[in-house]
């Protein structure tokens, strides 16, 4: 089993910037993908980026790209946010995937989900 543990949130200030981590632990060689996603509530799950596990390959979605950004560090992998926008106030979540393809962008081919960690920007 995997667990995936995410910290890093807050509160800014439109312009700034957070870096999320997402540590993974447990049988992390079974991971294949693993992905970010944030949350408004009242509104469906929105995919961010994700990282294949192997060879770090990433992708980032056009609704965030140019402003955020994802990288890894062994198990840990971050979202880094720049130019936060009050638009950007979400809990944002990591999953990882067994899925053998790499970025998936669907929540239900995520199968470990964090618990989230919350981001408030404000104007």
């Amino acid at each position: 089993q995997v667990q995936v543990m995410e910290s890093g949130g807050g509160s800014v200030q439109a312009g700034g910037s957070l870096r999320l981590s997402c540590t993974a632990s447990g049988r992390t060689t079974s991971i294949y993908s693993l992905g970010w996603f944030r949350q408004i509530p009242g509104k469906e799950r929105e995919f961010l980026a994700a990282l294949a596990w192997a060879g770090s390959q990433t992708y980032v979605a056009d609704s965030v790209k140019g402003r955020f950004t994802i990288s890894n560090a062994k198990t840990t992998v971050y979202l880094q946010l720049n130019k936060l926008e009050p638009t950007d106030t979400a809990i944002y979540y990591c999953a990882s995937s067994k899925v053998g393809r790499m970025w998936p962008p669907l929540d239900n081919e995520y199968d470990n989900w964090g618990e989230g960690t919350e981001v408030t920007v404000f104007s």
